[in-house]
């Protein structure tokens, strides 16, 4: 049977750059933003200063450190269910309170739409919620979780990815 693809991917450069923060703030975790003030940016925070709520549905674990959650709201995981999230980095400051802005960087959302074959995969798997995770449910783990650049999992129409 093929292996479920994963929801949530970062690059390598955003994985550095993670390392980095969390040697300096500790465990950390994301959450992707549904927009207003943060636009639709992963914010990253310390673990525990963002509040997951019950309905909260974790896209991955990240295999930088220790691992870090991905999060996304439950109304907004409806929306991007067909779409693999890959955490990129590129200069500049986000809006917010993520921890990367006084670094002059800011993670950075980008996506690829699922096969149907890669939907019907994800849609026999069993989401982890914010209720579920309180009470010890985890994600089954699965093979690396970086990417050498967005390319690689988000290919860009008439370029050749590195794959």
């Amino acid at each position: 049977m093929p292996e479920t693809p994963p929801r949530a991917l970062i690059t390598q450069a955003a994985a550095d750059l993670l390392a980095r923060l969390q040697g300096r703030h500790g465990a950390l975790m994301f959450h992707q933003s549904g927009g207003c003030c943060d636009g639709s940016s992963p914010m990253c925070y310390p673990e525990g200063e963002f509040l997951v709520g019950d309905r909260d549905v974790l896209l991955a674990v990240l295999d930088v450190g220790a691992g870090v959650p991905v999060w996304i709201s439950g109304p907004q995981f409806e929306a991007w269910k067909h779409t693999q999230l890959v955490i990129d980095v590129v200069p500049g400051r986000g809006g917010g309170f993520s921890v990367e802005a006084p670094e002059g960087m800011r993670f950075l959302s980008r996506g690829r739409a699922f096969s149907s074959d890669e939907n019907d995969l994800l849609n026999a798997a069993e989401l982890v919620t914010g209720t579920d995770f309180a009470l010890g449910k985890r994600p089954p783990r699965a093979g690396t979780h970086i990417v050498a650049e967005a390319v690689d999992a988000c290919s860009i129409p008439g370029r050749a990815s590195n794959a």
